[in-house]
């Protein structure tokens, strides 16, 4: 019966992708005006030449018909696809994404069977050689992700393992109070990966606790259905002695002799548990040694273990609880008020283990003893590299007329700097296909995937008032909870809830995804509702299923892809456009970063620099009077005589003062002396250029060292007093890339003239044919 109707919605799905078709081509004609003469091939023409003008091209790789009939009904010309990826031939040989591929190899074999003809398919072999704005595609690898370029559009993000796989997921959320002001207790059930030493031990920790906090509440629950039965009991007795006159109650001896008595010590060890773990919490155990009460043996554990698997799940009692019945009550009052999980938990301990990187329910199992799911996870880790991860299982979900379901609720993120988040209002529901029940741990009845139900048959015992394709709208849910006079659960604490827990997940998770600008990507949250209607959010899925498998997908998901084109592109040339059932969930405000402009950049300071030899000490310098009034001389190195050292000449300070350092480096400007005209003249000084070196990036600031020193100054050509009125009078000329001059001397020959080095600029002389100039080069360094 079920197949069948999966055969009528398949093919009802693709008689209405081929009338939206026929409704396209039929609007195409109609668009262009144009002689009704003109062939469909110079349609396709002018409208494939407009798509290339507005950048309207687009690349699909799987099965989407919704989105490739919204796209053409805007205007946008496909590029087609000749090829099957690699990525995706290395997932299908392990396995992974085997239906989605399928489905992308089915739409290809469609696009070869499509008739030459076809007004889209001339339009598509028009671009081949354009290049794609938009690529709608099953993973990210499909495409070199890096390789694209701003102006293409992606609908994936990279690297979101961080929360799309379960061991993302499960470590990311533990940084949560590290970003928002939340318990991720409160709305994720607590996750532990097998893959190290110290997970597993965390994780055997916490079973730990939860057997003595599920003793206490088989205290709780025992006393009260004592009472109920002991009630009943009178009533039923009553009823017996009325009928037959016979006041004493029958006794059942094979129960008796089934019960196994368990000792009140162990609800004492489990109290002592308990009470350490609230001591933790409270940090009362900082001042405490370890043989606190809580640090059993192993033996012990052991021991503890196996006594709640005979009370739970075996057939032993405790005899008498009454006594104990207080004293339990307040420590899980109190557990309670500080473990927001504590309902969820029970007392059956059931944990599920998952595959860390895999989806659609696979390998998934339950299990209810610690030492079979270490000894699983100790197995598997000996033959594959997969990583699994241990969760701890709902054991009190809100049921619909005594069966579980799930919710599947979308989420679009548009951009992750600043992180932007739609919400999507409608959601639907999925179903198991049998009654739920703790005492069968079988996937059939506590993994809800379409993926794994669908492959079932519904289970007889199972309501009738339950849909045959296991699914229910949100809006039937609605109605569902308005019936039962919980019409304002919806809207007050699920609709929020879900809002919440997936703007937390993002806003943990934005630090790691690569943040491509112009990337989208839609994403499938799946949440289990409390017996109290609170959301617990199970995990999140990267490329949700848009398969049409049911009526509701058929039309829900239809509707999401529209609107989610709706927002992607049409919101981009005008921001006041109908988004469709999405609702702008969170948009972070934009972090401005400081500008930056390396030329603004420097160091200030004084650059000490040693040097390699002590400078013999210079003498006094002087000018005659009337030296300022006459050009200066140069004079050939060759000519210059070395000072003899002698009591007449003083000695110069070794640290110049700052102050003198800012009075010559502000009068050196670049400059042009004047000398003695006359192409005969003799050089009477030069100056060496390894005498000075400037020090510093900036002219106000900068100083001279001494450095080593091979020719001398000669004492009675100058003086520091009259030099800066000599310099001020001189003209600016600007620099040139000729090479250095060179300086005759009395031998006619061309001698090399070393320049003098102020501040940013060289004293050098450069022969003329009128004379000798001494000029200068500013900004060139040795």
């Amino acid at each position: 019966m079920e197949l069948g109707q999966r055969k009528k919605l398949s093919s009802t799905s693709s008689d209405g992708d081929c009338k939206e078709e026929n409704k396209l081509k039929q609007g195409i004609f109609q668009d262009v005006s144009s002689p009704p003469k003109l062939d469909r091939y110079k349609i396709a023409r002018q409208l494939t030449e407009k798509a290339i003008k507005e950048k309207k091209i687009f690349s699909i790789y799987g099965h989407y018909p919704v989105i490739r009939a919204t796209l053409r009904r805007k205007g946008w010309v496909e590029k087609k696809f000749h090829f099957l990826p690699k990525i995706l031939q290395n997932m299908e040989s392990r396995g992974e994404g085997v239906t989605d591929n399928k489905c992308a190899e089915k739409e290809n074999q469609e696009i070869a069977l499509e008739k030459i003809d076809d007004i889209h398919d001339v339009m598509s072999r028009l671009v081949k050689n354009e290049m794609p704005y938009l690529l709608w595609t099953i993973k990210r690898d499909v495409v070199d992700y890096h390789s694209l370029t701003c102006d293409q559009m992606l609908n994936h993000y990279g690297k979101t393992a961080s929360f799309t796989t379960k061991i993302g997921l499960c470590v990311n959320m533990r940084s949560l109070p590290w970003y928002v002001q939340a318990n991720p207790n409160s709305f994720f059930p607590r996750c532990y990966g097998l893959c190290t030493e110290s997970e597993k031990q965390e994780f055997l920790d916490d079973f730990r606790r939860t057997v003595a906090s599920s003793i206490l509440k088989w205290v709780v629950s025992h006393q009260k259905y004592n009472k109920n039965v002991i009630k009943s009991r009178k009533e039923e007795a009553k009823n017996e002695e009325a009928r037959n006159g016979d006041p004493s109650p029958k006794k059942d001896p094979e129960n008796a002799d089934k019960l196994k008595g368990l000792s009140g010590q162990l609800i004492d060890t489990a109290c002592k548990v308990c009470q350490a773990y609230l001591g933790q919490l409270e940090h009362e155990d900082i001042d405490m040694t370890e043989t606190g009460a809580e640090n059993l043996s192993e033996e012990e554990w052991d021991k503890l273990i196996q006594q709640y698997y005979s009370l739970v799940h075996g057939n032993a009692v405790i005899s008498d609880t009454r006594s104990y019945l207080p004293q339990c009550q307040a420590l899980l009052n109190k557990i309670t008020s500080i473990n927001p999980q504590t309902e969820i938990d029970g007392i059956r301990n059931i944990w599920i283990i998952k595959p860390a990187a895999k989806s659609r329910g696979r390998d998934i199992v339950c299990m209810n003893r610690v030492e079979s799911i270490l000894k699983l996870v100790a197995a598997d880790s000996q033959t594959t590299k997969d990583k699994w991860v241990v969760q701890k299982y709902i054991e009190t979900p809100m049921l619909i007329y005594d069966t579980k379901f799930d919710i599947r609720q979308w989420f679009l993120v548009t951009d992750w700097n600043p992180l932007t988040i739609w919400f999507y209002k409608e959601s639907y529901l999925r179903f198991s296909t049998q009654r739920f029940s703790l005492d069968k741990l079988d996937s059939a009845i506590h993994l809800c995937n379409n993926s794994i139900q669908r492959r079932l048959k519904n289970d007889k015992d199972r309501s009738p008032l339950l849909p045959g394709h296991n699914m229910w709208t949100s809006s039937r849910f609605q109605e569902y909870l308005q019936k039962r006079g919980r019409e304002a659960v919806w809207s007050t604490i699920i609709y929020p809830s879900m809002k919440r827990a997936i703007t937390n997940a993002m806003r943990v998770a934005q630090d790691h995804v690569e943040a491509r600008k112009n990337s989208f990507e839609l994403y499938g949250a799946d949440f289990i509702l409390g017996r109290d209607f609170k959301p617990w959010l199970i995990e999140i899925n990267s490329s949700p299923t848009m398969h049409p498998s049911t009526p509701v997908t058929a039309q829900l998901c239809a509707q999401v892809q529209e609107d989610t084109i709706k927002v992607v592109v049409d919101r981009r040339m005008d921001r006041n456009c109908d988004i469709g059932n999405f609702e702008l969930l969170w948009r972070q405000p934009a972090v401005e970063l400081p500008p930056f402009s390396g030329s603004e950049l420097y160091v200030e300071g004084i650059s000490v620099k040693k040097a390699k030899k002590q400078m013999p000490p210079i003498t006094n310098l002087n000018f005659s009077e009337s030296s300022s009034d006459m050009p200066l001389k140069v004079g050939s190195p060759r000519t210059m005589q070395e000072p003899a050292g002698g009591p007449s000449h003083t000695i110069m300070r070794q640290d110049w003062k700052r102050e003198d350092s800012k009075v010559l480096s502000a009068a050196w400007p670049e400059l042009v002396l004047a000398t003695k005209r006359g192409c005969g003249a003799e050089p009477t000084l030069a100056l060496s250029a390894s005498n000075y070196q400037h020090v510093g990036s900036k002219a106000p600031k900068s100083i001279f060292t001494k450095t080593q020193s091979t020719r001398y100054l000669d004492t009675d050509l100058l003086s520091m007093q009259s030099l800066a009125p000599v310099l001020q009078s001189m003209k600016i000329v600007e620099w040139s890339m000729s090479p250095l001059p060179r300086a005759s001397g009395n031998s006619g020959k061309s001698l090399p003239v070393c320049p003098i080095m102020f501040g940013s600029c060289w004293l050098y002389p450069v022969l003329k044919e009128e004379g000798l100039t001494v000029s200068s080069r500013a900004g060139h360094r040795v």
